[in-house]
């Protein structure tokens, strides 16, 4: 007898562990299946190892592997479990790529990280945990207050705020937007590991809506980051944060509005009715960002949609993170934007490139996530120092 629920298990762990290691071109419904289940095994390798053990424990306890056929089953498991191991171990090699970003980026100064990283308390409790449980991303000493109104636009212009329970006066401010082609996406369920992160540590995040296609176009995508930044300025303090310790982050789309945002300050094409209002940001992160043109649209001597477009002479300090393994989002978009920002930027350029990466890699509280928010605090740590000692020098 084939003990046909543990089969299923099985076949269903083996095609997604398959799926993450050689992940197929997202073409059609049956891409779009396969690339959600493939970043999901991607990303999640420690939990599905759980269940698979779980469930050959289980099918043993009921005595249900005894004939050929079953312990076929079970020889097919303990090979998915082989392919979960590559996989957990490819996320583990992102530690090394985000210091080597971080070394060339900032300096062979910042080689403490590492040693600082791995020596705090929590650090391997919280890579179990993102191994094992990544589903626990709430934190106790973190209010999260929802829903709270930027603009006029109704459910599309609104905002999270995330900060510590007993906040301080002076916080930095991190601003973030999420992914989802322009076309779909809400404020809070991507990069939910970093908010809370950063708001331990006693930043006050700001997670927001913006208007999509098809009701929206480019120019309401940029109106409404910079309504959702000049709202912030001016609110910052009544949160106890520091309008001008302002990053701007995001993922996929996110990363497009974050990067061309942090390139055109106070730009006044998208501040309509606004154009006073202060809307320059201390840097900006990207993580598996797009920096194509908008929808085809390309240059067309007025209006640029892509941050390719615009002078990075003035561009604040970059921390871009992309997958090198990123189906939806070629690593040549990265690549791109990275040459381009380091031709003409003064300011340093962090660029990570992480191992076996696929996109949408924050989405969940995994050990590639982990470590690029490790590489975040890092950027940020580097960025408020720097900010100390140029007051410290004026």
């Amino acid at each position: 007898m084939v003990p046909y629920g543990y089969l299923i298990v099985v076949i269903f762990i083996e095609v997604g562990a398959l799926i993450a290691l050689s992940p197929p071109p997202k073409r059609g419904r049956l891409g779009a299946v396969a690339f959600r289940v493939g970043v999901g095994f991607n990303e999640l390798p420690g939990p599905a190892l759980l269940f698979l053990i779980g469930s050959t424990v289980f099918a043993f306890a009921r005595g249900d592997i005894k004939s050929p056929a079953a312990w076929g089953v079970v020889g097919a498991a303990g090979l998915s479990a082989v392919l979960l191991c590559i996989i957990l171990w490819r996320g583990l090699e992102t530690p090394i790529a985000v210091e080597r970003a971080l070394t060339r980026g900032l300096g062979a100064t910042n080689g403490h990280f590492k040693k600082e990283r791995e020596h705090r308390a929590h650090y391997w409790l919280g890579l179990l945990q993102s191994v094992f449980v990544p589903f626990l991303l709430r934190r106790t000493d973190v209010e999260r207050t929802r829903d709270v109104s930027y603009g006029p636009e109704g459910t599309r212009n609104l905002l999270d705020v995330y900060r510590k329970d007993s906040p301080t006066a002076g916080a930095p401010i991190l601003i973030y937007w999420h992914g989802g082609g322009y076309y779909s996406g809400v404020k809070n369920l991507a990069a939910l590991p970093l908010l809370y992160r950063m708001a331990g540590r006693g930043w006050v995040c700001f997670s927001a809506n913006y208007r999509l296609r098809p009701v929206a176009r480019f120019e309401d995508h940029m109106i409404d980051a910079k309504r959702a930044i000049a709202w912030v300025r001016q609110q910052a303090r009544d949160y106890g944060a520091d309008p001008d310790r302002l990053i701007v982050s995001g993922s996929s789309a996110g990363g497009h509005l974050a990067s061309i945002s942090a390139l055109t300050p106070n730009d006044p094409r998208f501040q309509p009715g606004f154009e006073n209002e202060r809307t320059d940001v201390a840097a900006a992160i990207s993580l598996g960002g797009y920096y194509g043109d908008y929808y085809g649209t390309g240059n067309d001597g007025q209006t640029y949609t892509s941050p390719l477009d615009y002078d990075t002479s003035d561009a604040p300090p970059f921390f871009i993170a992309h997958g090198n393994r990123d189906t939806l989002v070629p690593i040549s978009h990265a690549r791109q934007l990275v040459a381009h920002l380091r031709s003409g930027s003064r300011n340093p350029v962090v660029y990570a490139e992480l191992p076996y990466g696929q996109h949408s890699f924050d989405l969940f509280r995994s050990p590639r996530f982990e470590a690029v928010i490790d590489g975040i605090e890092g950027f940020t740590d580097w960025l408020l120092r720097s900010e100390n000692s140029e007051s410290r020098s004026q």
